[in-house]
């Protein structure tokens, strides 16, 4: 069972840091899910103290996830309708079939945002686009950190506990 537990874990664990990035796959967690598939294995002691400080990484990065485009939009001069548009624009781009929505999505909804604010000043609602865009990949880049993280901790365990 211990080995079943370790593959499905691994698994996960991949799948998490893949979900980082892709569109539609919650990465950080799947990656959690993988890190707690690792501690439910009978050769590794069950640490609570990792589990619930990586399960409050974990939720605060998921929540994260939704805010730092909208601040990025913020940051970079954008308006009200700017951080709106993001928002629109991340759901829309979560939902919508079209490759790498989740990217372009805020990106567009934050420039069409601030178009809808002021339709003449279009260098303005570009820098907070690109504000949107910024938000977006340093978001990713904390997923993928996070995910990363949890596999290099795991594969301490496997190495640690299964091949003593």
């Amino acid at each position: 069972m211990d080995y079943l537990f370790l593959i499905i874990a691994l698994l996960m664990l991949i799948v998490g840091i893949l979900g980082s990035v892709l569109p539609g796959l919650p990465g950080p967690p799947i990656s959690w899910g993988g890190l707690a598939f690792i501690y439910g294995c009978n050769v590794v002691p069950l640490n609570y103290y990792v589990l619930t400080i990586t399960f409050i990484l974990m939720i605060s990065i998921t929540i994260l996830d939704f805010i730092i485009p909208s601040k990025g939009t913020k940051l970079f001069g954008g308006t009200k309708y700017g951080v709106w548009g993001t928002n629109i624009g991340l759901l829309v781009g979560l939902i919508a079939p079209i490759p790498m929505g989740v990217i372009i999505g805020p990106f567009f909804g934050a420039f069409i945002g601030e178009l809808i604010y002021d339709n003449k000043n279009t260098s303005r609602a570009l820098k907070a686009a690109s504000g949107a865009f910024l938000g977006f990949l340093i978001s990713t880049i904390g997923k993928v950190i996070f995910g990363l993280g949890l596999l290099i901790h795991s594969i301490y365990l496997v190495i640690h506990y299964f091949f003593k």
